[in-house]
Protein backbone atom coordinates (compact mmCIF):
# COMPACT_ATOMS: atom_id res chain seq x y z
CA UNK A 1 0.00 0.00 0.00
CA UNK A 2 3.11 2.45 0.75
CA UNK A 3 5.13 1.59 -1.70
CA UNK A 4 1.89 2.34 -4.51
CA UNK A 5 0.95 5.44 -2.46
CA UNK A 6 4.61 6.63 -2.61
CA UNK A 7 4.45 5.71 -6.14
CA UNK A 8 1.88 7.89 -6.80
CA UNK A 9 3.21 10.77 -5.30
CA UNK A 10 6.54 10.09 -7.08
CA UNK A 11 4.70 10.01 -10.32
CA UNK A 12 2.84 13.13 -9.47
CA UNK A 13 5.54 14.90 -8.71
CA UNK A 14 7.84 14.14 -11.89
CA UNK A 15 4.48 15.32 -14.08
CA UNK A 16 4.29 18.51 -11.84
CA UNK A 17 8.38 18.88 -13.11
CA UNK A 18 7.42 17.91 -16.60
CA UNK A 19 5.04 20.63 -16.87
CA UNK A 20 6.56 23.26 -15.16
CA UNK A 21 9.92 22.50 -17.12
CA UNK A 22 11.42 22.83 -13.79
CA UNK A 23 13.41 19.43 -14.04
CA UNK A 24 16.43 19.17 -15.22
CA UNK A 25 16.35 15.33 -16.46
CA UNK A 26 13.17 16.43 -18.20
CA UNK A 27 14.79 19.08 -19.83
CA UNK A 28 17.61 16.36 -21.15
CA UNK A 29 15.38 13.60 -22.08
CA UNK A 30 12.79 15.81 -23.43
CA UNK A 31 15.19 17.84 -25.91
CA UNK A 32 15.19 15.61 -28.82
CA UNK A 33 11.59 15.81 -28.82
CA UNK A 34 10.96 19.98 -28.30
CA UNK A 35 14.34 20.70 -30.95
CA UNK A 36 11.93 22.25 -33.60
CA UNK A 37 9.75 24.19 -31.50
CA UNK A 38 12.97 25.48 -29.48
CA UNK A 39 14.84 26.15 -32.78
CA UNK A 40 12.40 28.08 -34.42
CA UNK A 41 11.64 29.67 -31.64
CA UNK A 42 15.19 31.39 -31.22
CA UNK A 43 15.89 31.23 -34.99
CA UNK A 44 15.87 35.39 -34.63
CA UNK A 45 16.86 35.22 -31.13
CA UNK A 46 20.45 33.80 -32.11
CA UNK A 47 22.82 36.58 -32.31
CA UNK A 48 27.00 37.78 -31.62
CA UNK A 49 28.23 40.64 -31.00
CA UNK A 50 28.74 40.97 -35.00
CA UNK A 51 25.11 41.48 -35.43
CA UNK A 52 24.94 43.58 -32.42
CA UNK A 53 27.78 45.74 -33.97
CA UNK A 54 26.08 45.31 -37.41
CA UNK A 55 22.29 46.75 -36.29
CA UNK A 56 24.19 49.56 -33.97
CA UNK A 57 26.65 50.72 -36.74
CA UNK A 58 24.15 50.41 -39.74
CA UNK A 59 21.60 52.10 -38.04
CA UNK A 60 22.72 55.70 -37.65
CA UNK A 61 25.07 54.81 -40.81
CA UNK A 62 20.87 54.46 -42.73
CA UNK A 63 19.65 57.65 -41.03
CA UNK A 64 22.54 59.69 -42.40
CA UNK A 65 21.71 58.02 -46.17
CA UNK A 66 17.67 59.23 -45.70
CA UNK A 67 18.87 62.66 -44.54
CA UNK A 68 21.34 63.29 -47.89
CA UNK A 69 18.71 61.34 -49.93
CA UNK A 70 15.33 64.12 -48.39
CA UNK A 71 18.41 66.83 -49.72
CA UNK A 72 17.34 65.84 -53.38
CA UNK A 73 14.39 67.92 -52.88
CA UNK A 74 14.53 71.49 -54.15
CA UNK A 75 18.43 70.98 -54.78
CA UNK A 76 17.90 68.65 -57.94
CA UNK A 77 16.19 68.81 -61.41
CA UNK A 78 17.30 65.69 -62.28
CA UNK A 79 14.67 62.93 -62.34
CA UNK A 80 17.76 59.87 -62.34
CA UNK A 81 18.99 61.76 -59.05
CA UNK A 82 15.31 62.38 -57.55
CA UNK A 83 14.00 58.82 -58.42
CA UNK A 84 17.54 57.33 -56.40
CA UNK A 85 16.89 58.64 -53.65
CA UNK A 86 13.31 58.42 -53.57
CA UNK A 87 14.89 54.52 -54.17
CA UNK A 88 17.45 54.62 -50.93
CA UNK A 89 14.70 56.53 -48.87
CA UNK A 90 12.17 53.91 -49.40
CA UNK A 91 14.73 50.77 -49.04
CA UNK A 92 16.57 52.15 -45.68
CA UNK A 93 13.73 53.65 -43.78
CA UNK A 94 12.09 50.15 -43.03
CA UNK A 95 15.73 48.48 -42.66
CA UNK A 96 15.93 51.11 -39.51
CA UNK A 97 12.75 49.76 -37.93
CA UNK A 98 13.88 46.69 -38.56
CA UNK A 99 17.87 47.03 -37.05
CA UNK A 100 15.62 48.57 -34.27
CA UNK A 101 13.47 45.75 -33.42
CA UNK A 102 16.35 43.58 -33.84
CA UNK A 103 18.17 44.96 -30.94
CA UNK A 104 14.87 45.21 -28.66
CA UNK A 105 14.33 41.51 -29.21
CA UNK A 106 18.40 41.34 -28.23
CA UNK A 107 17.90 42.96 -24.97
CA UNK A 108 20.26 46.01 -26.58
CA UNK A 109 20.15 49.56 -25.94
CA UNK A 110 18.40 51.23 -28.54
CA UNK A 111 20.30 52.32 -31.40
CA UNK A 112 21.11 56.05 -31.65
CA UNK A 113 20.70 58.01 -35.25
CA UNK A 114 22.83 60.81 -33.70
CA UNK A 115 25.86 61.27 -36.65
CA UNK A 116 27.88 62.51 -34.28
CA UNK A 117 28.50 59.54 -32.21
CA UNK A 118 29.33 57.03 -35.06
CA UNK A 119 30.95 60.22 -36.92
CA UNK A 120 33.61 60.28 -33.95
CA UNK A 121 34.08 56.73 -34.10
CA UNK A 122 34.58 55.84 -37.62
CA UNK A 123 35.67 58.66 -39.45
CA UNK A 124 38.54 57.88 -41.80
CA UNK A 125 37.82 54.45 -41.00
CA UNK A 126 36.14 53.52 -44.41
CA UNK A 127 32.97 53.43 -43.65
CA UNK A 128 31.95 55.97 -45.78
CA UNK A 129 29.72 58.30 -43.04
CA UNK A 130 29.84 62.04 -44.11
CA UNK A 131 31.24 64.71 -41.48
CA UNK A 132 28.79 67.55 -40.86
CA UNK A 133 30.90 69.81 -42.51
CA UNK A 134 29.95 67.45 -45.68
CA UNK A 135 26.59 67.68 -45.32
CA UNK A 136 26.28 71.53 -44.85
CA UNK A 137 28.65 71.69 -48.15
CA UNK A 138 26.07 69.70 -49.56
CA UNK A 139 23.20 71.81 -48.04
CA UNK A 140 24.56 74.74 -49.68
CA UNK A 141 24.83 73.44 -53.36
CA UNK A 142 21.98 73.12 -56.24
CA UNK A 143 21.42 72.26 -59.88
CA UNK A 144 24.33 70.08 -61.69
CA UNK A 145 26.81 71.00 -58.61
CA UNK A 146 25.08 69.35 -56.16
CA UNK A 147 23.92 66.41 -58.38
CA UNK A 148 27.45 65.65 -58.90
CA UNK A 149 28.34 65.87 -55.09
CA UNK A 150 25.68 64.18 -53.77
CA UNK A 151 26.32 61.07 -56.17
CA UNK A 152 30.28 61.20 -55.35
CA UNK A 153 29.40 61.28 -51.59
CA UNK A 154 26.45 58.93 -51.59
CA UNK A 155 28.78 56.07 -53.67
CA UNK A 156 31.60 56.72 -50.74
CA UNK A 157 28.56 55.94 -48.44
CA UNK A 158 27.20 53.02 -50.02
CA UNK A 159 30.71 51.41 -50.14
CA UNK A 160 31.58 51.81 -46.29
CA UNK A 161 27.24 50.13 -45.96
CA UNK A 162 28.34 47.32 -48.07
CA UNK A 163 32.14 46.83 -46.26
CA UNK A 164 29.73 46.89 -43.00
CA UNK A 165 27.41 44.30 -44.65
CA UNK A 166 30.13 41.79 -45.80
CA UNK A 167 30.97 41.86 -42.54
CA UNK A 168 28.27 40.60 -41.04
CA UNK A 169 27.95 38.17 -43.71
CA UNK A 170 31.13 37.01 -43.37
CA UNK A 171 30.82 36.88 -38.69
CA UNK A 172 27.27 37.48 -38.07
CA UNK A 173 25.21 34.18 -36.56
CA UNK A 174 21.46 36.19 -36.57
CA UNK A 175 20.00 34.48 -40.23
CA UNK A 176 17.86 37.48 -40.74
CA UNK A 177 20.46 40.18 -40.27
CA UNK A 178 23.23 38.47 -42.55
CA UNK A 179 20.24 38.29 -44.98
CA UNK A 180 19.60 42.21 -44.69
CA UNK A 181 23.55 42.41 -45.14
CA UNK A 182 23.05 40.77 -48.65
CA UNK A 183 20.37 42.78 -49.85
CA UNK A 184 22.21 45.98 -48.61
CA UNK A 185 25.52 44.67 -50.84
CA UNK A 186 23.08 43.84 -53.80
CA UNK A 187 20.94 46.81 -53.97
CA UNK A 188 23.62 49.50 -53.03
CA UNK A 189 26.26 48.06 -55.21
CA UNK A 190 23.64 48.33 -58.04
CA UNK A 191 22.92 52.11 -56.76
CA UNK A 192 26.61 53.14 -57.05
CA UNK A 193 26.88 51.26 -60.99
CA UNK A 194 23.45 53.83 -61.39
CA UNK A 195 25.53 56.74 -60.35
CA UNK A 196 28.35 55.91 -61.29
CA UNK A 197 26.66 56.24 -64.91
CA UNK A 198 25.17 59.73 -63.60
CA UNK A 199 29.20 60.79 -62.84
CA UNK A 200 29.73 59.86 -66.67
Amino acid sequence: MHTKIAASIAAATVGAFLLSGCSDTSTDSSMDGQSTETMSSSASAEFNDADVMFARMMYPHHAQAVEMAEMVQGRSDNPDVQALASAIAAAQQPEMDQLTSWLAEWGQPAPSGDMGTMGGMDHGSGMGMMTQQDMDTLAGLTGPEFDRQWSTMMIAHHTGAIEMAQAEIANGSNQDAQQMARTIVETQQQEIDTMQQLLG
